[in-house]
């Protein structure tokens, strides 16, 4: 279930550090909210220190599961897409390539337009392009202090990954597919969206009851249907439409048995 803490600190970055320490989570986990921002006060006097609220999944309270006997079995959702026919197309999950050959047009193209978008942001990062086996092109920025290019929920980093496949993809009559990445990021949040996936999962067995997930984009919902097409009684789908489109977990006995 979903739950909400309040810390402090003595800027806006301790106050989330010491809600990580106090919670054990990573920052991937969690979804934070400034209520107050910090004052300095006058000459160090009357200072008030930042506010934020960190919400994150946490593990139910062993009370909250229904008795077996009284539990009502869920209806299956109509007209539901199961998994292998799910409409979404995301971005491959692939992280590992090959440098990109000299005088490759296309990689030129996305260093060019990269450094130029991050030259305008004011972040000091180099483009390092790769191409995998199925063709597609795999960009690392490399770079110090790299947090706002990732933004929340790697919100900026996909802005920057869409806006670079239009720019490259212009005028082109054969598409190519840009995934870009900083500091390992999308890795680490395919982990957090793998375990917190289980996390549901469990839940959905033990109260026998579908639950839906809050708004995700096209390749995390992928990451979710993708970790969990394995689990018995356990069937997933989406609902919605974009960006408000979700996954659902839902129960559903002799699934993948």
């Amino acid at each position: 279930m979903q739950k909400s803490m309040e810390f402090t600190g003595k800027n806006e970055d301790a106050a989330i550090a010491a809600a990580l320490e106090k919670l054990g989570l990573s920052r991937e986990e969690v979804s934070v909210e400034v209520l107050e921002l910090a004052k300095s006060g006058f000459l160090g006097i009357g200072g008030t220190p930042a506010k934020v609220r960190v919400t994150f999944e946490a593990p139910d309270e062993p009370e909250e599961v229904p008795a077996p006997t009284v539990e009502k079995m869920p209806e299956p959702a109509p007209m539901r897409e199961p998994v292998p026919h799910e409409e979404e197309t995301p971005a491959p999950v692939a992280s590992r390539g090959t440098p990109a050959p000299a005088g490759d047009e296309k990689a030129e193209k996305i260093v060019e337009f990269l450094a130029g978008l991050l030259e305008r942001m004011e972040v000091a990062a180099q483009p390092q392009v790769s191409v995998d086996e199925e063709g597609n092109y795999l960009v690392e920025l490399v770079g110090q202090g790299l947090g706002q290019v990732i933004g929340h929920r790697g919100e900026t980093l996909d802005a920057i990954q869409q806006l670079t496949g239009y720019a490259v993809n212009k005028g082109e009559g054969k598409r190519i597919r840009v995934r870009i990445d900083a500091e390992g990021y999308r890795a680490k949040r395919e982990e957090s969206l793998e375990r917190m996936a289980n996390r549901v999962a469990d839940k959905v067995l033990r109260l026998r009851r579908n639950m839906t997930l809050e708004p995700m984009n096209a390749y995390e919902r992928h990451v979710i249907h993708t970790a969990l097409q394995g689990r018995a009684d356990i069937t997933t789908y989406s609902i919605g439409t974009e960006p408000n489109r979700r996954t659902v977990v839902a129960y559903s006995p002799g699934e993948n048995r």
